[in-house]
């Protein structure tokens, strides 16, 4: 049975940025979350990404800026002995009214028929309202992460129409997260 884990990018893995993350050279790692990648591989996880990248259809940086990230990001979580299994992203802006820019359901959609398996139930990790609100249709578990937009999301989510988002489990970051589903899992901490 495949175990998959969802996860944002921005905010997430990576530091995020009003101005956008368009380069190599501003994509920096949240400390101890590639660690955390490569622990849930390790342990049996498949792990994807479900990112919103409107910086390529605002002009702000392209294909070949976004590519070289996630090289870089598939690069340190294989060092760690880890390994992603795909980096599924949309490159619109808000306004182009996709149906793959978070909170719409188009990149949970690929990912559930790229892995072939229902995403009920599966952790979704994100440090926004959009992010959870994505997993709505499928019915994954939100999880939220104080890093990134974290913090101010936190404070709505008790307002929040739908239950599942007012039950969301919130945590200071991807690594604590990461500590908990092992944890919970296996029933042991890991590493």
């Amino acid at each position: 049975m495949t175990r998959l884990v969802i996860l944002d990018r921005d905010g997430v893995i990576n530091q995020d940025s009003d101005d956008y993350v368009k380069s190599l050279a501003e994509w920096i790692p949240i400390p101890g979350s590639i660690e955390a990648i490569a622990r849930l591989s390790r342990a049996g996880f498949t792990v994807v990404v479900a990112t919103n990248q409107s910086g390529i259809g605002r002009g702000l940086f392209d294909l070949d800026d976004l590519e070289a990230m996630h090289a870089r990001l598939n690069e340190l979580v294989l060092e760690q002995g880890g390994e992603l299994s795909g980096i599924f992203y949309c490159p619109h802006r808000p306004e182009d009214a996709c149906h793959c820019r978070k909170p719409a359901a188009g990149l949970l959609d690929a990912i559930a028929d790229e892995f072939q398996l229902s995403l009920q139930g599966v952790p979704l990790i994100g440090d926004s309202l959009r992010d959870l609100q994505s997993g709505l249709s499928h019915r994954c578990t939100p999880i939220l992460v104080r890093t990134g937009k974290g913090a101010s999301t936190e404070t709505r989510l008790p307002s929040q129409p739908e239950p599942a988002l007012q039950q969301t489990a919130v945590f200071d970051d991807l690594a604590q997260a990461v500590d908990h589903l092992l944890a919970h899992v296996s029933g042991i901490s890991h590493e």
